[in-house]
């Protein structure tokens, strides 16, 4: 499946993309998403470096890798590929002239990086007063750790995050993808949309400064005002969540499914489910606040009546009593299933070496639809149709 027309609520808002690697390149793949012109700058010898951490690797007709690594094609559709060496005076010079015409320019180098090429925020301001500047980095532009790189483990680590996950007498445990990184984009876009909107509203532009590890500590929502509150460190509790009991992943006769009860009345039907109606009456497990503060015996008991129960079985008894439940599947099955189908969230688009299949955007506009009109690019790809698109500059 793949959209070449473009209706986007975006559609006119051109991205100058100084960034690589994760956290940047995902909230400039869901502006271009939105429909914005999004031009990603990689240098001439190498592009961006996760073209290369592989495999698997996109396939070329010959069925050999091509180099094109899985990982970048994650966050990079919706861009055009111009090839430019910043640190040389004419590459600096190119992207000046490329920042005159940008409402939006994201960058995620170290500290102080573009300056010394005057691309900072102050030099492509006083060419472009209106423009949105976002850096991202590790720890932000102020504060002791200004200086130090940032990776999407250290910013889970630093943040708290790694103390939440995993088993309780295990280590500390990362989630399974780069969410910190994949957040820090989200935080990103969410302020660059806010921006542009005061600019359209004659505010003019503005410099957004975007860290990992501020991001990644505030999405620890209620972990976080949990110990805020009551000065207490929560403790890792594997799947197990600190405020509501049962609400885990247990083991079923035949595999794992999840059990979600959010209140008292649904805990009752779960234990008339799994024949132990005295559960619900006994006044130890009566309320929520009972079962957290019992959760040491209960669980244990829960535990043993569910692993002699079929997982479709309690699946099924569990949907109809309307007691949230629900599957733990692998990406095979996640990718398989009807759901996914019918919400379009994987995709099919045309590239220089072989279709590829990405994940697709999640968001439903009802009047200014997502498209997908580039697949990720090749490195420099681009970089005549933008010079023309951009500047005016004609095509070789």
């Amino acid at each position: 499946m793949q959209d070449n027309a473009n209706s986007g609520p975006l559609t006119g808002v051109k991205v100058l993309d100084l960034t690589r690697i994760l956290a940047g390149p995902t909230s400039t793949q869901l502006l271009g998403d939105y429909g914005a012109d999004v031009v990603k700058v990689e240098r001439p010898d190498i592009g961006d470096d996760t073209r290369k951490w592989g495999p698997p690797y996109v396939k070329d007709s010959a069925g050999n890798d091509s180099g094109e690594s899985a990982y970048f094609l994650a966050s990079n559709r919706n861009k055009r590929s111009l090839a430019a060496d910043i640190a040389s005076p004419s590459g600096a010079a190119l992207i000046r002239r490329l920042a005159a015409k940008a409402d939006v320019l994201v960058e995620n180098y170290k500290l102080g990086g573009l300056k010394k090429y005057g691309l900072d925020y102050e030099a492509i301001k006083a060419i472009n007063p209106d423009i949105i500047y976002c850096s991202i980095t590790g720890f932000g532009q102020t504060g002791p750790n200004a200086h130090l790189p940032g990776y999407d483990l250290m910013a889970q680590g630093y943040g708290g995050i790694m103390s939440l996950t995993g088993a309780p007498d295990g280590p500390p445990m990362k989630v399974g993808v780069g969410v910190a990184d994949i957040m820090c984009g989200m935080y990103a876009v969410s302020a660059i949309l806010a921006a542009l909107r005061h600019r359209d509203m004659g505010g003019g532009g503005q410099y957004i400064d975007v860290a990992l590890v501020d991001s990644q500590i505030a999405w620890l929502v209620n972990e976080g005002t949990n110990y805020l509150q009551s000065g207490e460190v929560p403790e890792r509790r594997g799947n197990g969540h600190p405020n509501i009991v049962p609400y885990q992943v247990f083991a079923a006769q035949d595999g794992h499914l999840i059990v979600a009860v959010g209140n008292d009345s649904q805990f009752a039907r779960f234990c008339a489910i799994i024949d132990a109606p005295e559960l619900a009456k006994n006044p130890d497990y009566t309320t929520n606040i009972a079962r957290v503060t019992n959760r040491d015996t209960l669980l244990p008991k829960l535990e043993a009546l569910l692993a002699k129960r079929g997982k479709a079985e309690l699946l099924k008894a569990m949907k109809a009593a309307n007691v949230p439940c629900g599957e733990v599947n692998d990406l095979a099955e996640v990718f398989a299933s009807e759901q996914v189908a019918a919400r379009g969230m994987k995709i099919t688009m045309a590239h220089p070496y072989s279709p590829v299949h990405l994940v697709a955007n999640p968001v439903k506009f009802s009047e200014t639809p997502v498209s997908y009109r580039h697949a990720p690019p090749l490195c420099g790809a681009d970089t005549d149709a933008v010079l023309h698109d951009w500047l005016k500059e004609p095509k070789e």
